[in-house]
């Protein structure tokens, strides 16, 4: 069992967490020249650095030839990792507040993120978590501020070098595969950090709401650490919190912040090889289930999608013969038991039932591992599975049908060549 485990013990932040996993990842060219595809005038590069004495990377984002700052100086962060914040507002915001829009920057709502990361050339599958780190931020935000999440307004987080920093993190997430994504306790820091609101405490009202439910320490360090687009991007990925857990290291990743501190600025990323289990259930899973019989198709499948985009592992419907003789439908939403809470609250919110039965699961699982298949139709990537005696592959469909149609040739060719 492949296991990726995120050392926080300086915090966490989008471009320090893409800094530790491109370190790791094996193609690092490969990298750079999709996310340097992704939006006109945008770049993106990772350069050596050390904190003391540690070398890592730093990945920085550049804008037409300018690397954005966190706002402007009236609202630049004092301490923090040299990446966007997100601080929401209501529509009536005191522009006291606001920021020096001749800087460049403008707010940007949910549904402009969305459709922004919905514009990228990248699989289905990256573009609907990087969404749900998007959707976990607008919600927090609506909390922290008291205003419903179709009101709250991104300051610095709706820059495009935040948006790249998650949206770099959900495509090495993808390509490294690992089978679980464990992290330690978070180190939050102390003292105060200056927002588009003003004044705040650290952790930031929204990087509390994000971190619930996360050990965390304030730690000796009188900084913002963990921002709010580090926290979302751990409560989107992390199965766990704890200690290091033991296996065979395959690799260590260093993410570098910007800001010199008397402790080594990095967030690390350990790859790990965990010995599964020969025999029994290797994997815990919840279920969730609700019985509906008075929702269209159509409002069905977008409650669908937006539990996938929220983060469920799977989702499905069953036909049912319902009381009073009325055809009906099994809701079924397969999701990872830290997250059950959450999605069951998407349930109830985007469709017409009154409750969600919970169940949880034990299942075998195969260790699952993701590799590039060189095929005469250009790279697809290849998904195998191994365990309790088994070994099977599967080719992914969005690369199998970007070569398919660039090729000009029958799906099933390209799928037969990844299988090899």
């Amino acid at each position: 069992m492949k296991t990726l485990y995120l050392e926080c013990a300086m915090g966490a932040a989008g471009d320090m967490l893409m800094g530790a996993l491109y370190e790791l990842c094996p193609e690092k060219e490969r990298f750079l020249a999709v996310m340097n595809s992704l939006l006109p005038g945008v770049s993106v590069t990772a350069e050596p650095m050390k904190r003391q004495g540690v070398a890592g990377t730093h990945m920085r984002v550049v804008i037409h030839g300018e690397e954005e700052e966190p706002g402007g100086a009236a609202h630049s962060h004092g301490a923090d990792h040299g990446h966007n914040h997100p601080h929401g507002h209501e529509h009536n915001h005191d522009h006291a507040h606001d920021h020096d829009h001749s800087s460049g920057h403008h707010h940007h709502t949910p549904g402009e993120i969305a459709g922004l990361i919905d514009s990228f050339s990248l699989p289905t599958a990256v573009k609907d978590r990087a969404k749900a780190v998007y959707q976990r931020l607008a919600a927090a935000e609506s909390r922290a501020h008291g205003v419903p999440v179709e009101a709250v307004h991104f300051h610095e987080v709706g820059a495009l070098d935040a948006v790249m920093d998650v949206t770099g993190v959900c495509l090495l997430l993808a390509w490294l595969a690992p089978d679980r994504v464990l992290a330690s306790p978070v180190t939050v820091g102390s003292g105060t950090v200056r927002t588009a609101h003003g004044v705040l405490p650290v952790p930031a009202p929204a990087t509390a709401f994000l971190l619930e439910g996360v050990p965390v320490a304030a730690g000796d360090i009188a900084a913002e650490l963990c921002t709010p687009t580090g926290a979302a991007l751990l409560g989107t990925f992390a199965e766990g919190f704890g200690p290091l857990s033991a296996g065979t290291l395959l690799g260590c990743g260093h993410g570098c912040g910007t800001k010199d501190f008397p402790r080594a600025n990095c967030l690390r990323a350990f790859l790990l090889e965990e010995a599964a289990a020969a025999e029994g259930p290797n994997d815990a899973v919840t279920e969730l289930k609700a019985n509906i019989d008075d929702m269209t198709g159509e409002a069905l499948g977008f409650a669908m999608e937006a539990l996938l985009a929220a983060g469920a592992l799977d989702v499905s419907y069953t036909p049912v013969q319902m009381k009073k003789n009325r055809p009906g439908v099994v809701l079924t939403c397969l999701c990872r038991p830290n997250e059950a809470d959450r999605l069951a609250r998407e349930m109830l919110k985007h469709t017409t039932t009154f409750g969600v039965r919970r169940s949880d699961f034990v299942r075998y699982a195969l260790d699952v591992t993701m590799e590039t298949a060189d095929t005469p139709y250009g790279p697809v990537r290849r998904k195998t599975g191994r365990g309790y005696g088994v070994e099977k592959h599967k080719a992914e469909y969005e690369d199998c049908a970007r070569a398919s149609r660039e090729a000009g040739v029958p799906l099933k060719e390209v799928e037969e060549a990844a299988r090899g």
